[in-house]
């Protein structure tokens, strides 16, 4: 019966295929989940315990696979980081979560090997996928652990700044068992079908709605580190089935096949979802003529584990809408204009318990347990598809990256020249950039603000652009008027020295 998040793995045959990793090494189900039963008992011996908080610093592979559920199966809080993040930004989490230690996969990651020697992480545990290095256990206290799925929290994955008001996002094992569940019946997965899973295990769409899900159906799951379209390509050929990938990824699939005038090759791909940003028409319709399958659509958060609304493949669409809820998912507009729009509210088994340390953003986002205030725009339709329309909240998503203005800035204005600063997105080419205004002394430019602020925070976090002006256009109160910037200041974006840092 699956009751925790390591349960997950458990009804498979052990000869069933669980785990292509990155080098090519596969791993059953049997194999698996003896590595998981090891790294258990060595995580017991090292001093973990139900309720501490282990940071997992890694890119996509078998390691931080079982890494995941050997957490869950001591009781331990799951934390999953992309080895991207700067060692600023992991001191962020590590201060904000009071992690008991911090385990680092080094085998598929340059820059967790880094991290991992920057933190002194010198004791090993060894495991037949890869070893992974560990820290010293600190003195923090382990939270309470409650007896229930429903109420035990299984995973916090930080959706904020990690250096500027982190958010902690506390999911239960209840929440991610519904969507793992949820996503698998969406995508009608079976034991035969090979998750390709470049969406990092950091962010919630690659860790529950891609791997949890196809352990949910005994599917195995084939590990990308990092997205490249020639990796794809190559994953297609060798057997992946089933593709959920942000649309910047599919549109440089599409690229690469035109600039190499190359042939698709994926006998066995039968389903692409995309999400984690905005679609485009014109992308889904072309990569529904290169692939010969739909494109599905879908939306979530992670702070509903992810999954809200999806398109189904039984009942493609030619528009862009995010579908129908998924089972058990109610969805209303809270006050719709004359249009119907509003902002969207979700009512789901997969609703956080609440923000780590946060209680007065727990309340904000929470009308009442199981029901949240998604901070986007929407309508729905009378059939029930649902559209969104834009953000209430103040988010720039890049590349299928959340960044936060409110962090950036706060970074930016740690640097001791800088006395203000505003960031704003700008859509380009079916993404969006960050754009940095800032206002100086001290003669600072933006090419040393640039490389001063590089190692501080996570590559798609770091502004395209970065602008230093004299005075923002503000309000009679003094406000910066942030939606003004881009026009405002249209022939500095304009200028050909405008070159990306």
């Amino acid at each position: 019966m699956t009751v925790w998040l390591h349960d997950l793995a458990n009804d498979a045959p052990d000869d069933a295929h669980a785990i292509i990793d990155h080098n090519g090494a596969r791993y059953g189900y049997g194999a698996f989940r003896g590595m998981v039963a090891q790294l258990a008992d060595l995580l017991d011996q090292h001093g973990v315990r139900p309720g501490d908080r282990v940071m997992i610093v890694a890119k996509n592979c078998a390691s931080f696979a079982v890494a995941i559920l050997a957490l869950s199966h001591v009781g331990a809080w799951i934390l999953p980081i992309n080895a991207r993040h700067t060692t600023e930004e992991l001191r962020a989490i590590e201060a904000h979560s009071g992690a008991r230690c911090l385990m680092f996969a080094p085998g598929a990651s340059d820059p967790a090997n880094v991290h991992a020697i920057e933190f002194q992480s010198e004791t090993s545990l060894p495991l037949a996928c890869g070893d992974l290095y560990v820290t010293q256990v600190s003195d923090q206290r382990p939270e309470p652990v409650a007896d229930t799925p429903t109420e035990r929290i299984a995973a916090m994955l930080y959706t904020t700044g990690t250096t500027s008001d982190p958010k902690g996002v506390m999911l239960t094992h209840a929440n991610l068992l519904w969507n793992a569940q949820s996503s698998a019946k969406l995508r009608s997965l079976t034991p035969d079908d090979e998750m390709l899973a470049v969406l990092p295990l950091s962010h919630i769409f690659g860790f529950s709605s891609s791997f949890l899900a196809a352990l949910f159906a005994g599917a195995s799951v084939r590990f990308v580190p990092r997205f490249s379209p020639q990796a794809m390509l190559d994953a297609f050929a060798a057997g992946a089935t089933a593709l959920p990938a942000v649309p910047q990824m599919f549109e440089r699939i599409l690229t690469h096949l035109h600039q190499t005038e190359t042939t698709l090759n994926a006998p066995r791909l039968r389903y692409l979802s995309a999400g984690g940003a905005p679609l485009d028409p014109d992308l889904k319709a072309r990569t529904e003529a290169v692939f010969g399958l739909t494109l599905n659509n879908g939306y979530g958060l992670t702070e509903t584990s992810p999954g809200v609304s999806a398109t189904r493949p039984e009942h493609p669409r030619d528009d862009v809408s995010i579908g129908p809820p998924l089972d058990d998912v109610t969805l209303w507009i809270d006050e719709p204009n004359a249009e119907g729009v509003g902002e969207l509210i979700i009512q789901s088994p997969g609703i956080m318990k609440g923000y780590y340390h946060n209680e007065a953003a727990t309340r904000a986002a929470l009308i009442r347990p199981g029901v949240f205030r998604s901070g986007d725009l929407a309508r729905i339709d009378p059939d029930g598809i649902a559209h969104l329309v834009g953000r209430v909240k103040e988010l720039i998503i890049r590349s299928g990256f959340n960044v936060y203005p409110p962090e950036v800035e706060g970074m930016l204005t740690r640097h001791p020249d800088v006395l203000q600063a505003a960031v704003v997105p700008r859509k380009i080419n079916r993404d969006e950039q960050v754009l940095a205004f800032v206002m100086v002394q001290n003669g600072l430019d933006a090419a040393s603000l640039a490389a001063w602020l590089r190692p501080k925070l996570t590559a798609y976090k770091q502004p395209q652009h970065i602008f230093v002006v004299e005075a923002f256009p503000v309000a009679p109160t003094g406000k910066v008027l942030k939606h003004k910037l881009v026009s405002h200041f249209a022939d500095l974006l304009d200028a050909p020295d405008a070159a990306t840092l």
